[in-house]
């Protein structure tokens, strides 16, 4: 008889509801739960990926070890006491950094190693720590961490009420949000515009989402940063500053006026290739709106001028009084507040051997890991730990540090696939998959475009042989540092014999909730709609938003020399951008035969125009050539992106020998990360460039 488990599908930020359909151990239906009050029954096509991970013969359940006769399985006991000699040997020859760790972004949505990664980090003892955080979002925390005082204090978009939405770089119908958490985008754009709202897209790229928006305007790649200072300018010269809820906050406004002056719309039509008149509408029809918000995302975040463009993208919002205001930039009520658990951030405390990049939180720059394996001399990165990544696919140069990983003393993966980057490792410790553990989105819901909680318990039991990730956790910390302070003995103790439902009750209480309480509504609880939270959401000490101005001000020179020394823009060099699709979200899901099935979607995209003048023709195969590699692919000539700019996916490539994930090699694409290129950086932060960088193309 058939058992029904709800839960929230924790494969991308949505947060959708999910019922699963169930006879205790087979999967016999996954749909959309029509009660959950945050999705109301919408899901996308990767929710059905959660069966193909559960039941993929691909998975590894055990732990492995890698000999010279091939990998076999070792025992629990064997693989924890060998992974600890292995980094404690090569920490007492080289030096505690000597030994790196690497974060892929599937560690936030998994509550259990959420609320235990501190102890294996505090048992490594290395300062040589690197994420996905810095080949995505990290100027958001920076901004947040700059004006109000937190790196998680990111407001979002009020989505549900807004009558103005001006998307920059983003594509949310495919994303499904991000920096955003919020299901049915599609809907919901169809929602603005039914109330006599508008939606304005400006991207380099038609997509599904400006295919969907009341405008789209093609913008080249990395000139961003010049249309939102004209922007922000146009705001001072107009007279059009509304400060609304932030004024009694704001001290000063007058350095963020004198930063902008000079850029106008006509200044910077030609470089970004939107004209004067466009840009001054675009100002005027956002600041005339009842409520308006200004959203952008990956397509900024990922260019040389993110950090910059991101800022301008907050000071518009600011200066406009759409900040904590209704259909404006709202900060979630989250019942778990993250900012009471974590520091508030911090910037260049320490900087990276080699090219000095700074580090954030004390992490340093994805695209500087490589180079600091490679390059020999004192601080050397010898050894490596991955925990949910797979960074030979998703940070710049991934040749570079293919080859860096096979040079590597001692490599260790957190993993239950043998993918483009565990292959390398000499030990791989699977975790349980996601339908074998609780779930709660301690994160997501601080970033949701409407307040509820839930929480649900793991729908199949784990397996006696198997472990979950905080448990590897604690077993790796426990050989690592035997020795520690009794209030750490206490924490790893009541974290070992009670588990994460125990740690999620605790920082439930202030809100009045439990996992007992949330168990009794499976399908969530609804905390209403974001509110107005200045000035609680302030962390500085005295109350006040702090614009930073003189910190992003310095950037300009660079700015100014970056576009002063480009050829006009008939004559400026192709260049590659990525994009998302709604299928995809990491390259693991890539082994769901439900998401990849139908035709292939890691193509070429490219203007007629360009395909022209390039000798091109629809379908046939192109090699793209960047600074630091190239690929083959066939090209998809399309007028849904603009001249000279071409565009790859993110996460594929499933083409390297020694990996077992069938279903990928049998649809491996290219890997867009052989060609973007580890030097192209944002300088003011360390963030990687994977947008913007120029290609040359040839017809095979």
């Amino acid at each position: 008889m058939s058992q029904q488990h709800f839960r929230t599908c924790n494969l991308c930020e949505a947060m959708c509801g999910i019922v699963i359909e169930h006879d205790k151990q087979t999967i016999l239906s996954i749909r959309g739960d029509e009660q959950d009050p945050f999705s109301q029954g919408y899901i996308c096509p990767k929710a059905t990926a959660l069966q193909d991970l559960y039941e993929d013969p691909d998975r590894i359940t055990e732990p492995m070890e890698r000999s010279a006769d091939g990998w076999r399985t070792i025992s629990w006991q064997q693989a924890f006491d060998k992974t600890a000699r292995g980094i404690q040997s090569l920490q007492a020859k080289y030096g505690a950094n000597s030994f790196a760790v690497y974060l892929g972004n599937p560690n936030v949505h998994n509550l259990g190693g959420m609320l235990n990664i501190r102890h294996l980090l505090q048992a490594l003892n290395t300062r040589s720590r690197f994420s996905a955080t810095s080949v995505d979002q990290l100027p958001h925390h920076i901004v947040s961490h700059h004006i109000f005082g937190h790196q998680l204090r990111i407001p979002v978009p009020d989505i549900n009420r807004t009558q103005h939405m001006l998307i920059f770089g983003a594509n949310p119908v495919a994303s499904n949000g991000s920096i955003m958490s919020v299901s049915n985008v599609r809907q919901k754009i169809k929602d603005i515009k039914q109330r006599g709202g508008q939606v304005v897209v400006i991207d380099p790229r038609h997509t599904e989402t400006a295919a969907l928006a009341s405008t789209h305007h093609f913008i080249r790649p990395n000139s961003d940063v010049l249309m939102l200072l004209a922007m922000v300018n146009q705001v001072f010269e107009q007279g059009l500053v509304r400060l609304g809820a932030a004024a009694p906050y704001i001290e000063d406004l007058e350095p963020l006026r004198n930063m902008v002056q000079g850029f106008t719309a006509e200044s910077v039509a030609e470089q970004t290739g939107i004209d004067a008149h466009v840009l001054r509408q675009l100002v005027a029809d956002f600041c005339a709106a009842p409520s308006a918000v200004c959203y952008g995302r990956m397509g900024v975040s990922v260019q040389t001028f993110g950090l910059l463009s991101q800022y301008l993208i907050m000071m518009f919002n600011l200066i406009t009084g759409r900040l904590d205001a209704e259909g404006g930039l709202m900060f979630s009520s989250a019942a778990i507040d993250v900012t009471r658990n974590s520091g508030p951030g911090y910037l260049g405390k320490r900087h990276t051997r080699v090219r000095g990049l700074p580090d954030f939180n004390g992490e340093f720059p994805a695209a500087a890991l490589a180079e600091e394996m490679l390059e020999p001399g004192d601080g050397q990165i010898k050894g490596l730990m991955t925990i949910a990544g797979n960074p030979v696919l998703s940070t710049p140069n991934g040749r570079q540090l293919d080859q860096a990983l096979s040079q590597a003393e001692f490599v260790v993966a957190i993993d239950y696939y043998l993918n483009e980057t565990t292959r390398h490792a000499h030990i791989i410790l699977p975790p349980v998959s996601p339908l074998e553990r609780e779930h709660y989105d301690v994160s997501f819901h601080n970033l949701a475009v409407h307040n509820t909680a839930k929480y649900s318990d793991a729908l199949f039991k784990a397996p006696k042989h198997s472990k979950h990730d905080w448990q590897i956790y604690l077993a790796l910390a426990k050989r690592l540092q035997p020795k520690v302070t009794l209030a750490s003995k206490l924490n790893r103790m009541a974290s070992e014999y009670l588990g994460p439902a125990f740690l999620l009750n605790q920082l439930l209480k202030p809100s009045g909730l439990s996992t007992k309480k949330l168990l009794k509504q499976p399908h969530g609880v609804d905390l209403g709609p974001l509110v107005p939270r200045l000035p609680s959401v302030i962390h500085h000490a005295d109350k006040k938003l702090k614009l930073n101005t003189a910190f992003y001000q310095a950037d300009l020179d660079r700015v100014r020399r970056h576009f002063a020394l480009h050829q006009p823009v008939e004559n400026q060099p192709i260049v590659l951008v990525g994009r998302r699709h709604v299928r995809s979200n990491n390259s693991w899901m890539h082994n769901s035969k439900r998401l990849v099935k139908g035709k292939s979607r890691c193509t070429l995209l490219i203007h007629p125009q360009t395909a022209q003048a390039q000798g091109i023709e629809n379908g046939q195969a192109v090699c793209v050539r960047s600074r630091v590699g190239e690929v083959t692919l066939n090209a998809e000539v399309t007028t849904d992106i603009m001249p000279n700019v071409v565009s790859i996916p993110h996460g594929w490539g499933h083409n390297r020998e020694g990996t077992q994930q069938r279903v990928a090699e049998q649809h491996a694409g290219v890997s867009v990360n052989d060609l973007t290129d580890h030097l192209l950086l944002d300088e003011l932060c360390g963030n990687a460039a994977v947008n913007g960088v120029p290609v040359t193309l040839v017809a095979v």
